[in-house]
Order: C-alpha cells, then structure tokens, then sequence
C-alpha cells in the first residue's frame, strides 16, 4: 500500500476524495492536514473529521493548518460548495477523531521524514501549508516520492478569472514556491478534471445503497446536482487522488511551471515552459474509463460486483 498525506479544504470534492483515500485498497492514509480555501481553516477541519468519522476512519489524524494565504487575506468558494462546505450534508457523527497537537506544516515534515522515499503528498486546495514547510525543511521534496497538487489552468480558462484556477489563485505566492522546490510532481489542473463528470443520473444510481461512502456522496452532491439546469459535478479532487493511486491516468509534458503573482487580471496564472528531464508533470490528458473504474470501486464496490465488471457505470 501506498503511505499518502492528504492536505485539504474539504468542500464537497475533498470530501468524495477523502473517501476514495479510506475505501481503495491501493492506499494507506497516514494523515490529513487542512487548509483555508473553499471554507476558513476551522471549518475545514471540522468537515474533514466529519467526513473521516463518517467512514469510519476514526484512527486517521487530522493536523490544523493556515488559516489565511501567505500574504492575502482568504477568500472562500461557498458558492460552490454551500455555506457548511458539504453542501448541507447530514452526518449525524457523534464520535470525534484525533486532532494532532502540531502544525499543518510541522506534520508534513514529520510525516515526509519518517516515510522518506515512499510518501505521496496530495495537495486537494491553495499550497500555503506546503509552502511553510518547504521553508521549515528545505530537503523536504527530496524526502517526498511524488507530489500531485490539484491546481492550475494551463490551456483552459480558470474557473474563478478567465487565467486562473481557484486554489493557485488563492494563494498565487505559496503556488510558486512549491513549484520551484523541486519536488517530483504531477500537476492535477483544469485541463484535465473537467473531463471527469459525476452525471445527475448517475449519483442517482446510488440511491438506496447504504454504505458511508455511497451515502456520503449522494448527501453531499445533492445541493449542487440537484439544482434546476445543473446535471452533472466536476471532480477535481477525486482525480488528484486517483492519481495518486494511478500516477499512469494522466499524460503530459516534463515542464518548468510559473505563477503569475502579480496583482492584477492575470493573478495566479500557470503557465509552463517545456523541461525534458523535469521533475513536474503537467498532465494534458486523462483516461477517464481507468479513473472511473477507481472511482465507483470506491463508491459503490457492491454494483460493481454484481455488474461483473468493477469499472461498471453502477446505474
């Protein structure tokens, strides 16, 4: 099994890749810190021990991290993700998991060092814990096996300005200088996750499962799917995820990557420059039949199953 950390904001997306974290086999999560991004930092934190409790990972520590950018103030996505960030889901938890007494960032550190060589770090919302902790240990990439960050908009139109992606725009001065660190890293952007859809009638098709993650992901999509002239939701995180079970579901260039941190219409822009032998991956492409197949293993193993067939549209 893969050791992986993921480092969150949960909204509605972190929460389904929580669950692909706990559910798939592939990988063993270590821990999970938390960010400001699609909700402040406390209600990330809260969401993401709901979530963990939910499933029934209990056990999985939760670290605290920034609470606003490096030098912005923090900017939500409530819109998108409703005013609790889950969208309104009921999850009536009442137990609570460990939270550790020490930084985002220092966990990071912590975790790298002890998994030296093995960890996958999945960044899920804006770099700003990363970016800490690049500066508490500088041979922190070299510590890290790979590297996958859901973020960028490097041949597409960004989904909060017409350049840029909501968490490299979030904190554009923590984006660039995790990019320039030198980690092994595979960018996760819009170019590629707005090619994986949850449809309307598909999430539909989970209905009268009863297990925690399939419940889970019918409770928290039903604000935005089930809106008038909305039939589908884009999984940004659940791909970054997958990929780190799968680095092979994406394509892409070896590449010098660049943030725009300039105040102005093109703040937090990626770009990149073509690096053969980099260490960074901007992926172009995805096989979405062999990330679907993670996917609905993950939520809905039982359809699956009986389908035959575990990459199964599970309606």
């Amino acid at each position: 099994m893969i050791p992986v950390l993921l480092d969150v904001d949960t909204g509605v997306d972190d929460a389904l890749a929580l669950a692909m974290a706990v559910m798939l086999d592939e990988l063993s999560l270590i821990a999970v810190t938390t960010v400001a991004g699609n909700v402040d930092v406390q209600r990330a934190t809260s969401n993401t021990r709901r979530v963990l409790d939910w499933l029934g990972a209990i056990a999985v520590p939760v670290a605290r991290g920034a609470a606003q950018p490096l030098l912005r103030p923090h900017r939500d996505a409530r819109a998108v993700h409703g005013e609790d960030g889950l969208g309104g889901a009921h999850l009536p938890v009442v137990r609570s998991g460990p939270v550790i007494d020490a930084s985002a960032p220092e966990i990071i550190v912590r975790t790298a060092r002890r998994y030296r060589g093995a960890l996958r770090l999945v960044c899920l919302g804006p770099l700003t814990n990363l970016a800490i902790a690049v500066r508490l240990e500088p041979q922190l990439p070299e510590y890290v096996e790979r590297l996958i960050v859901m973020g960028g908009a490097f041949t597409v139109p960004g989904n909060v300005t017409p350049t840029s992606e909501f968490n490299v725009w979030s904190d554009p001065e923590a984006a660039s200088i995790v990019a320039g660190a030198g980690f092994r890293m595979i960018w996760v952007g819009l170019d590629v996750t707005r090619e994986v859809r949850l449809e309307r009638e598909h999430r539909d098709g989970l209905v009268g499962l009863e297990t925690p993650a399939a419940k889970l992901l019918i409770e928290t999509t039903r604000w935005w799917l089930d809106r008038p002239n909305t039939d589908h939701f884009i999984l940004h995180d659940p791909l970054a995820l997958a990929v780190a079970a799968q680095p092979e579901l994406v394509d892409g260039p070896r590449a010098r990557v660049i943030v725009d941190t300039r105040s102005g219409p093109t703040l937090g822009r990626t770009d990149y420059t073509m690096e053969e032998g980099g260490a960074s991956v901007v992926a172009r492409s995805v096989n979405r039949d062999r990330f679907f197949a993670l996917f609905w293993r993950a939520f809905a193993p039982e359809r699956c199953c009986e389908h035959g067939d575990r990459a199964c549209d599970p309606s």
